[in-house]
């Protein structure tokens, strides 16, 4: 957990702005509650939110010396094998004045430089400021469970664990173009890098960007390579839960109070199991249903049952101690705004709201909750993955049956954005990135092609909205899914392997078979539960009649106003196969951040 900023900038004097990087980095206060650092120097600012060090020479930015320090760091994350890579570099003359991650990272900076990332398994991003060579380094773990932006000045660059860190700096304008308005519309089909604002991008997984006064200079240290997998079904499963019980293991020490998320779903209870296992005493779990599920509960393509009963079922096996958390439907309207503001930019409705409301209530008792999020990416548990290997389509997959997306928009925007045709070419140059297997083809070579869609393209939308909408509540949300190195073992698994027994996830399955009741392990996959309330449905309608009354509105000159007139009073919620998130919440959200975050629209 935690939050970094920062100000390079090769044609000014920066030691008279300390000001504006106390700014930057108060607005990530909830990324680090218990205290905040700056360091500057005539050419670079830093900037660090975090918890409590655990020691009091830990405080963040760290400097490696007292006196003109070669290099100073700012990380947030957490590095699963610190400490072998500390007794590594303490053998090497390394010697450390702390017991923190961040001088890990420090000293094997001094001792690798840039290539320290290659070094590291753990989630991360961090920023080194090199005093001797007057450059800055940013990297990001290889999936991107930590969120990195940046913006280039004229003379250096801005950066920051989120959107808000640039926005408050004076020099960094908030604007959008046909690009960034892609990216709003459309769910799963952002470009790596790209970050909605214009002039803003992420550091792109698995990648570092180091900054000088030649200019900003991108490297990959890490990518999906394709190779023959050679285990057969049993050796692969047994493979799987090995990697996941030593992933579960590193992330189930945390010296705070731990739980775990479970839906009754055979990822989050695989999760459950393995940290009964490590964790001394009772193990905290949580759930999350709606009031009146009971009655309100319909069934479609990625919710085919209830989760109370599974829930019931793991917590009885394991014996943990659980809370269920109830949320009331129509009160999401309510907090939109605030899933608004963790994420910077519109999110989707209410699967962002309900997600924030229970990390807030499972953050009345724990810092820290594991989460299954990022295995039915991994391992083709949505039903996507086998309606493309029955029948392939020529697009995302997550978008089957997504028909005309430029039917909401206005004419004017329509005469500068063409939804379909962006989609279309986004999903090209995704597919041209997919590292082929020489000889491999038809089902096997498709559903590589979907796999790494999957991780490159839709994981990405999951991992900003459990960040954004976990950091808000100020709870840490770790991943043991997103380990680089199961996703490295994970990837060449064959799609005959990955179904093995004839169910997604087969080889999941298989791999925790003993771990948990049968009726878990063989429940077929339902989504995060929905708000299907139709007192929520007719709130959200009634407060988009006001947006499309209201004459001041930013967000209205850009829809179809009798297109959306007819979604608001007719009785379809949402279109395509699998439930995209619905048009009006997110014009909500539009208008909001137009609105909120004085967003120019600039066509």
């Amino acid at each position: 957990m935690g939050g970094i900023t920062g100000w390079v900038d090769w044609a000014r004097d920066l030691g008279a702005r300390e000001a504006t990087i106390t700014s930057m980095t108060d607005t990530l206060a909830h990324r680090g509650p218990d205290g905040a650092g700056t360091w500057s120097s005539p050419h670079c600012l830093l900037g660090h939110r975090g918890r409590a060090a655990p020691d009091p020479g830990g405080t963040q930015p760290m400097a490696s010396g007292d006196h003109d320090p070669a290099a100073v760091i700012a990380f947030s994350g957490g590095i699963r094998d610190h400490d072998r890579l500390r007794a590594h570099l303490t053998a090497r003359g390394h010697r450390f004045r702390t017991r923190t991650e961040a001088e890990v990272l420090l000293r094997g900076y001094l001792e690798w430089g840039e290539r320290l990332v290659e070094h590291l398994a753990g989630v991360f991003a961090f920023a080194v400021w090199d005093d001797r060579e007057q450059s800055l380094l940013l990297a990001r773990d290889h999936l991107g469970v930590q969120p990195l932006y940046y913006a280039e000045l004229p003379d250096g660059l801005l950066f920051g664990s989120e959107p808000k860190a640039v926005l408050a700096h004076p020099g960094f304008h908030a604007r959008v173009g046909a690009d960034g308005l892609t990216d709003v519309f459309v769910v799963g089909a952002r470009r790596p890098g790209d970050a909605v604002y214009t002039d803003l991008k992420e550091v792109v997984p698995g990648w570092t960007l180091r900054v000088d006064r030649n200019g900003l200079h991108h490297r990959r240290y890490w990518a999906l390579e394709s190779a023959p997998h050679e285990d057969d079904a049993a050796t692969t499963a047994r493979t799987v839960h090995d990697l996941l019980d030593e992933v579960v293991r590193a992330e189930s020490a945390a010296d705070v109070p731990l739980g775990v998320l479970v839906s009754g779903g055979l990822d989050s209870s695989a999760l459950a199991a393995l940290a009964a296992r490590h964790r001394a005493g009772p193990l905290h779990s949580y759930s999350v249903d709606f009031a009146g599920s009971d009655t309100d509960f319909r069934a479609d393509a990625l919710h085919v049952s209830r989760d109370e009963p599974y829930i019931a079922a793991v917590v009885e096996h394991l014996g943990t101690r659980h809370r269920g958390v109830v949320l009331d439907a129509p009160s999401l309207l309510d907090e939109l705004r605030t899933t608004l503001r963790a994420r910077d930019v519109p999110g989707v409705g209410d699967l962002d709201v309900s997600l924030h409301l229970l990390f807030r209530e499972v953050r009345r008792d724990a810092a820290v909750v594991l989460s299954g999020e990022g295995a039915d990416d991994v391992f083709g548990g949505y039903p996507w993955f086998l309606a493309e290997a029955e029948r392939p389509t020529r697009n995302f997959p997550w978008s089957a049956g997504v028909t005309d997306r430029n039917a909401m928009l206005s004419a004017d925007l329509r005469a500068h954005l063409d939804l379909d045709s962006a989609v279309a070419e986004r999903y090209a140059a995704a597919l041209a990135e997919v590292p082929a297997l020489p000889g491999e083809h038809g089902v096997d070579r498709r559903m590589r092609e979907v796999f790494h869609l999957q991780l490159t393209r839709f994981l990405p939308f999951l991992l900003d909205r459990t960040d954004r909408m976990g950091m808000a509540a100020g709870l840490e949300v770790r991943l043991p899914f997103c380990d680089h190195r199961l996703v490295d073992y994970a990837w060449n698994i064959p799609w005959s392997v990955q179904r093995v027994g004839g169910r997604e996830k087969g080889v999941l399955r298989a791999a925790v078979a003993g771990l948990l009741p049968e009726k878990v392990v063989n429940r077929p996959k339902s989504g995060f539960p929905v708000g299907q309330s139709p007192k929520y449905l007719h709130a959200v309608r009634d407060a988009v009649r006001e947006l499309l009354d209201d004459p001041s509105s930013p967000a209205r000159p850009l829809f179809n106003e009798h297109a959306m007139r007819e979604l608001v009073d007719g009785e379809r919620w949402s279109a395509g196969t699998f439930t995209p998130p619905p048009w009006l919440p997110r014009a909500l959200l539009l208008d909001a951040w137009l609105r909120e975050y004085r967003v120019d629209v600039v066509l």
